[in-house]
């Protein structure tokens, strides 16, 4: 399967509030960024972050130094229309996280809400780990939301990988250093509900 031009028809068919991770405000992700995030200059990375809110409060709350990665070059341009004049502070990479050219030793915070949950292949997972043991300076935060052990195990049509946080962990290891983790019950567009597992590493 073409995984870039599955995203591209499930951003191209839906709007951005009638997919299932939706959230009008990434509460939980904002508070772990700016907890660890130094200062406004900290330089930060949303993988996956298409459509996402996300950046749009980061730009709000004074960050300068914001790069929003995403498969779908449909996602991207949505995001980059709302925000309008703002898009120029942010960078913007349209590419596989498993396979794209990222500056090494840059990031302080990596964030990734409901992109490692797909990874269903152990190769996948370790060309991810890579990228980020590549890309985050070294004492650098490394946020992770994927679904949790009672999260569904298919989302937009694939198939999905659960994890608790010892297993989550156990994909990234010694290196990462695990600090904290929380569940999250998300409640979907849709009135259902969707169990999400938030890990947070400083990278040794």
């Amino acid at each position: 399967m073409d995984t870039q031009a599955h995203w591209e028809r499930v951003f191209g068919a839906k709007a951005p509030d009638e997919v299932s991770w939706f959230r009008p405000h990434l509460e939980t992700s904002l508070c772990l960024i700016e907890l660890v995030a130094g200062d406004s200059s900290s330089r930060v990375i949303d993988v996956g972050g298409g459509e996402s809110t996300l950046v749009d409060d980061l730009v709000a709350r004074g960050y300068r130094n914001i790069t929003v990665l995403d498969i779908s070059s449909v996602a991207i341009d949505y995001t980059k229309n709302r925000l309008g004049s703002a898009s120029e502070q942010v960078q913007w990479l349209v590419a596989d996280v498993t396979e794209a050219e990222l500056p090494p030793n840059t990031y302080d915070v990596w964030h990734d809400r409901a992109v490692f949950h797909f990874l269903t292949e152990p190769a996948q997972r370790l060309a991810y780990v890579r990228q980020v043991a590549l890309a985050v300076k070294p004492g650098g935060h490394v946020i992770v939301a994927a679904f949790g052990p009672e999260g569904p195990n298919k989302c937009s049509g694939l198939d999905a990988v659960r994890y608790d946080a010892d297993s989550l962990h156990a994909e990234f290891g010694v290196r990462f250093r695990l600090m904290e983790s929380s569940k999250e019950l998300h409640r979907t567009p849709f009135g259902t509900t969707q169990q999400f597992l938030y890990c947070y590493c400083i990278v040794a």
